[in-house]
């Protein structure tokens, strides 16, 4: 499994970017919510959607991470530079914790899922998770995890759309950013 931490270091096109983050604590959420803000990268990166180009990651843009104490997965919304939700990606994780540094992280169990303003989610990297219980780089208990958080997700918090923004919104309030 491959130690990923929410300053998102893995994108080497940014060049400038601030973090914020909070542990917070409400009667919706316990767990932590971080505000990356990138200043300026060194391009663009832009993601195929259907017969579309979107761009996930440029000057101005905001990716708002949400890592619940009690669950196995962290989202990371990626927004433009209104705040407008582009894409969001949803990692199934194992455990977490954070660095000496202050920086969190996760270890990724690998299985994804991408959720588009349509609301079309699709379920990513399915053939790295079957690959990794096949080498013995994840347990049963762990590939069990990941699927079944993932259903979790996908008929609970994803079911609608429309509650997931408002969803979003909460979070996004509390790191006190918009």
């Amino acid at each position: 499994m491959k130690k990923c931490r929410l300053t998102y270091d893995e994108w080497k096109s940014m060049k400038k970017k601030r973090r914020y983050g909070v542990d917070a604590h409400t009667s919706d959420f316990n767990g932590y919510i971080g505000l990356l803000s990138i200043d300026e990268v060194s391009e663009p990166q832009k993601w195929k959607y259907q017969n579309d180009t979107i761009t996930v990651l440029d000057n101005g843009y905001k990716w708002l991470s949400i890592m619940p104490d009690d669950d196995y997965y962290c989202i990371t919304v990626m927004m433009n530079q209104n705040y407008r939700i582009v894409v969001s990606y949803i990692d199934m994780i194992d455990t977490h914790g954070s660095d000496e540094d202050g920086v969190p992280f996760f270890y990724d169990c690998y299985l994804d899922l991408i959720v588009y303003p349509d609301g079309n989610i699709i379920v990513d990297d399915r053939d790295e998770l079957d690959e990794a219980l096949k080498t013995n780089d994840i347990s049963e208990e762990q590939y069990q995890r990941a699927l079944s958080t993932a259903e979790k997700l996908q008929n609970g918090l994803l079911s609608d759309y429309k509650k997931y923004e408002v969803f979003i919104a909460k979070m996004l309030n509390i790191t006190g950013s918009k």
